[in-house]
């Protein structure tokens, strides 16, 4: 093969090479991948929680079955604010969602030199998500259940993301509120006003946020201490973490109970059996890290998520019930 031949066969691969790069790349920005990397980055199982305790809110609220329609709007306008906020987080996030091996696979962080989305399609997607949920439900329940998911969105990314989450153990615990506003914009969309039982939900969530995250934040432990977040179990000993989480359990238990006058004693007893059985394993955890076994702390993060699901499904339940009510 003469050099020209050999130059001329040499470009035509690269050229080659180059064609299935770039046909691999068009492959995976195909509109349904980025469809599917959008949707991961709203964190949909978040927001499957923060709608369970939307919905028994506002069965609380009307005392009964609110109208249909009413019902589909909040948990639809509920479930954009959430993703706006989960979105604008990850956006923000991306650079320590790297280090992380919980989150690598986020569809920001990039693999083989080339993320699924980029950062400035997921801003935009996020902001136009909030914007989204400000119109809908502004429009079709009213302007105060509005104002307080964009409460919720500015309090996750402001207060939270940007100015706790990298530089206070206290980041979990103040930041954590956002998650509980869902179920002061369930009372208002119902009620047009935010009353006290929907004050007792929104303590409620605050204190079972942090026995629920520095659980799973114990089992991650070295993934943010090499991002440099310092959640609790990073920067205090685990005895201090596990005593804490007694704490807020016992401060969360009480807090339900303070539910009842308005909820009924079915509710009570509800909330007083899983009450025990949340604090059980909590115990068990401080016990165990008392002891220098392994604290086994997804044990309690799974509980957690299984006691408020139960706990709001009794919250539905009872607001229904002809009866029971004190």
């Amino acid at each position: 093969m003469t050099q020209a031949t050999s130059a001329l066969a040499h470009e035509a691969a690269g050229q080659t090479a180059s064609g299935e790069r770039d046909s691999s790349l068009a492959r995976r920005r195909s509109p349904a991948l980025i469809a599917r990397a959008l949707f991961a980055l709203t964190k949909p199982r978040i927001i499957e929680l923060l709608l369970i305790t939307t919905l028994p809110t506002m069965l609380l609220a009307r005392r009964g079955l609110p109208p249909a329609g009413l019902m589909v709007v909040t948990l639809v306008g509920g479930a954009l604010a959430a993703g706006s906020a989960n979105t604008i987080n990850c956006y923000i996030d991306r650079d320590i969602d790297a280090v992380m091996r919980r989150t690598s696979r986020r569809p920001l962080v990039a693999r083989n030199g080339r993320a699924a989305i980029r950062p400035a399609e997921a801003l935009v997607f996020g902001v136009a998500l909030g914007i989204a949920a400000t119109v809908l439900l502004g429009l079709l329940a009213n302007w105060l259940a509005a104002a307080l998911a964009d409460a919720a969105l500015l309090f996750y990314v402001f207060v939270y993301t940007l100015g706790l989450k990298r530089r206070t153990a206290s980041n979990i615990v103040i930041g954590g509120a956002a998650g509980c506003f869902p179920v002061l914009v369930g009372w208002a969309a119902v009620t047009g006003r935010v009353a006290w039982p929907a004050a007792v939900l929104f303590a409620v969530i605050f204190f079972w946020t942090p026995p629920h995250f520095w659980a799973l934040a114990i089992k991650f432990r070295d993934d943010y201490a090499a991002a440099s977040v310092p959640m609790l179990p990073v920067v205090a000993a685990p005895d201090v973490v596990a005593r804490k989480i007694v704490v807020y359990s016992w401060a969360m238990v009480a807090t339900t109970l303070a539910l009842i006058p308005y909820a009924g004693w079915i509710y009570g007893a509800c909330a007083a059996g899983l009450g025990a059985w949340f604090l059980g394993e909590a115990h068990r955890m401080r016990r165990r890290v008392a002891s220098g076994a392994p604290a086994a702390p997804m044990r309690l993060f799974h509980l957690s998520i299984g006691y408020l699901t139960l706990l709001f499904v009794a919250v539905a339940v009872t607001a229904v019930l002809p009866w029971g009510r004190l």
